[in-house]
């Protein structure tokens, strides 16, 4: 009963989003249309195919990464974990782990429907929908590496109630980091940005990206008392999610003045790795 209250709740969430923005006069852009995205086909398609392309190789690599060893599972110490994430070590509960997958799937059609939900989204809906392609494979880009080069345990491996063949199993060492959060965090918050893009005067453009918080963070919880993540990985999906569903639009809609300056720096200490990414842009803050 509770999973379906809960996933009662997510379905009118989004029904109340589409009422409000029915209820939003299709005007309110601008009585004179205009130009709201502007693509450039010679850096979006490469970077849409290109993360497209590596997304997919890494997924199907993730199968493939080393089981680990009972002995190397039994000497695994709750105290080694860092302490923003010590506390998260639930075991594994299937129930939750599999009513995440609701949610998860549903964020990938949303902004697609949302598209066709005003007359100007529908008349820009093809470059809408490629924009959402590029938000998510750049999404993909960055979670399916991190998955496949990180071999972070999940926090049920350090649970003893589990049992040993689905600790020692490849997929108890993709942690690192929460890619369900980071699905829904792109999905919610590029509906978020487009709706705020299209209609800049409306009085409820916080209601969507509250909306989109609420939603990547009952992800979150989920992921976290399923024993899948620890709440680091929650938090950076969380912000890559939304960082890509915000920006990808963002940057088409106003004009980029000097080049994007992207570095990429592997860091790593005694219990977590990563990447950090230094992006330095400078832009005009007018529109298109």
């Amino acid at each position: 009963m509770k999973k379906n209250k809960c996933l009662y709740t997510i379905i009118s969430i989004l029904l109340c989003i589409i009422h409000n923005l029915y209820g939003v006069p299709e005007d309110s852009i601008s009585n004179k249309k205009r130009m709201v995205y502007r693509l450039k086909p010679s850096a979006d398609i490469p970077v849409f195919i290109g993360c497209s392309v590596w997304a997919t190789y890494m997924l199907l690599q993730l199968p493939n990464k080393s089981a680990s060893t009972p002995e190397q599972v039994l000497s695994l110490n709750k105290n080694d974990i860092n302490p923003l994430d010590r506390w998260a070590t639930y075991p594994y509960n299937a129930g939750l782990d599999k009513f995440s997958y609701y949610p998860f799937y549903a964020a990938f059609p949303l902004p697609f429907i949302f598209s066709l939900t005003g007359n100007n989204m529908r008349n820009d809906f093809l470059k809408l929908s490629f924009l959402y392609g590029e938000a998510l494979s750049v999404t993909g880009f960055f979670g399916t590496s991190a998955t496949y080069f990180e071999n972070k345990y999940r926090p049920y491996v350090y649970d003893a109630g589990a049992s040993m063949a689905k600790r020692i199993s490849p997929n108890a060492k993709s942690s690192f980091y929460a890619g369900h959060v980071e699905i829904v965090a792109t999905s919610t918050f590029f509906v978020a940005e487009v709706y705020s893009s299209y209609y800049p005067d409306s009085k409820i453009k916080w209601l969507f990206f509250t909306t989109a918080g609420l939603a990547t963070a009952g992800m979150g919880y989920l992921r976290i008392k399923a024993g899948m993540h620890f709440p680091s990985d929650v938090l950076l999906g969380a912000s890559v999610g939304a960082a890509s569903g915000i920006l990808i639009p963002y940057f088409h809609n106003h004009k980029v003045s000097k080049p994007i300056d992207l570095t990429l720096l592997p860091f790593a200490s005694n219990s977590i790795s990563g990447l950090t990414m230094i992006y330095k842009l400078k832009y005009n803050t007018n529109k298109i």
